[in-house]
């Protein structure tokens, strides 16, 4: 059964939401220079769940010269407390009630436009790779999953503040799978049974011939049905082919099999 919000949340709370990885110097986003008074980073923070809100008033406590300056539970909400508060950056819930102001990435284009320059940090449970793309295509500063460790976020916010982009292990994970099993998809369109068969065994290491005994085919048709496969997708050596069958997962898809 999946995580849900709290349940996931719940178990960060319980583990001390980031502290450790504050006390080990993980993560730091403001660091005053030496002699100089600290200045506050600000911070809106804004997500329908409760115990999101209080986990990161938890992490963020642990955190030098990082202060929330105000909370939000719907889009309206976020809205109106941005136009109260000066603030320097927004950590936000890709998915909040709108309260008749737009929702998900609408509402991230709108709070863009409406606040050029202030950094976004979004968090999500959202496990969608088209809706997580879709979002990182809004140029956001960061993008992180509530399954990853709270304790990142602090780094997502110093990568904000540097105008680096920081997408979570999570997220990162979610979309190369996806990736992956889009271009099998493709692999699997494109090419015949026999010459995806084939592949996956010139991708194992095997040569023609060993392939050729393996499968009762001829030699010549084995070299036929390689040359076929390589051509239709672009390919132009062993080298290539031996690089687009692990990027795609066919050795794996073979074993699996």
């Amino acid at each position: 059964m999946p995580h849900t919000q709290a349940q996931v949340w719940s178990v960060h709370l319980s583990s001390g939401f980031g502290r450790e990885g504050a006390e080990r110097g993980a993560a730091q986003p403001v660091a005053a220079d030496a002699g100089k008074p600290a200045t506050s980073l600000r911070i809106l923070v804004a997500d329908d769940h409760p115990l999101v809100l209080f986990a990161l008033d938890n992490l963020i406590a642990t955190l030098p010269n990082v202060d929330i300056v105000a909370r939000a539970q719907t889009v309206a909400q976020l809205f109106d407390e941005a136009a109260r508060h000066e603030f320097d950056l927004v950590v936000m819930d890709l998915h909040m009630p709108g309260d008749g102001y737009d929702e998900g990435r609408d509402a991230i284009r709108s709070f863009q436009r409406e606040h050029v320059g202030k950094p976004v940090v979004v968090l999500t449970m959202d496990d969608d790779a088209r809706v997580l793309r879709e979002a990182l295509e809004l140029d956001i500063e960061g993008l992180l999953s509530k399954r990853d460790r709270i304790d990142l976020i602090p780094l997502a916010i110093a990568s904000a503040m540097a105008q680096e982009q920081y997408v979570g292990p999570a997220i990162r994970d979610l979309l190369e799978k996806a990736a992956r099993e889009e271009r099998r998809e493709h692999v699997h369109r494109v090419l015949s049974r026999r010459e995806y068969e084939v592949l996956s065994y010139y991708a194992t290491g095997l040569g023609v011939t060993e392939i050729a005994n393996l499968l009762g085919r001829s030699v010549k048709t084995i070299s036929a049905q390689k040359c076929a496969a390589m051509k239709k997708l672009a390919l132009t050596s062993d080298i290539e082919l031996y690089r687009f069958a692990i990027e795609c997962g066919v050795v794996q898809d073979e074993a699996d099999e």
